[in-house]
């Protein structure tokens, strides 16, 4: 069973509309799968409406858990508190940043914002993370991402290590932008082994770690 907290769709820069990655999603083994749609503040109301609208259509006729989420991306430092916190306000069950990944120029001081942020859940592709943020990271319950994301996975090394230092929790995401991009077992498998995680520490990031942040989500009651 896959679990994937981090894809974009047609709403920012994906390929597919929410449902059809969904469903493509689920074709594909997939158990659950987070809509996190790069968003700052200007349309984030609308792009939460219309994800929520498109996950629970998914959940009440499909076995996937979709959850309707958002990355932050290229906001301010100084506002990253108050946005994640907007869209917990307007429905949103996951708040991901967009991290300081090397490839990109997003603003210095967003990691640590980030993960000073009792609304984020997770701190995507942080880059060249310092040992003090992945502290950070460790103390206040946020996950420090895995990517399987061109580029970005470039730092997939450096980011177990600093989280092994520091008992900071890790998630694998696929960052997917179209169907090639979803995640199968055996490329999840070699990503989180690429990274330098042995066994037991693949089985924490793929089933313990994956679990206590569902734990974390409003998800509706069983019926």
């Amino acid at each position: 069973m896959i679990y994937d907290f981090h894809t974009h769709t047609s709403l920012s820069d994906g390929t597919l509309s929410p449902i059809e990655l969904i469903r493509r999603a689920l074709v594909k083994g997939y158990k659950a799968i987070a809509l996190t749609d790069h968003v700052a503040i200007g349309y984030l109301e609308r792009m939460i409406t219309e994800t929520i609208a498109d996950c629970a259509l998914a959940r009440a006729h499909w076995d996937i858990l979709a959850i309707p989420g958002v990355e932050l991306t290229h906001v301010p430092p100084q506002a990253i508190a108050k946005a994640a916190n907007r869209a917990k306000e307007l429905g949103a069950w996951l708040v991901v940043v967009h991290g300081e990944s090397f490839i990109e120029p997003v603003a210095t001081g967003t990691n640590k914002a980030a993960l000073e942020c009792p609304d984020v859940d997770i701190l995507a592709h942080p880059g060249l993370l310092t040992l003090e943020e992945a502290e950070l990271a460790a103390t206040n319950g946020i996950f420090l991402e895995i990517s399987a994301r061109k580029g970005h996975s470039l730092a997939n090394g450096h980011i177990y290590h600093v989280a092994k230092a520091t008992g900071a929790r890790l998630l694998l995401n696929s960052d997917a932008h179209e169907e090639t991009d979803l995640l199968c077992p055996d490329l999840a498998l070699a990503i989180a082994r690429g990274a330098g995680l042995d066994k037991e520490e693949i089985d924490a990031m793929l089933k313990i770690n994956v679990h206590s942040l569902l734990h974390k989500l409003p998800l509706p009651r069983q019926r």
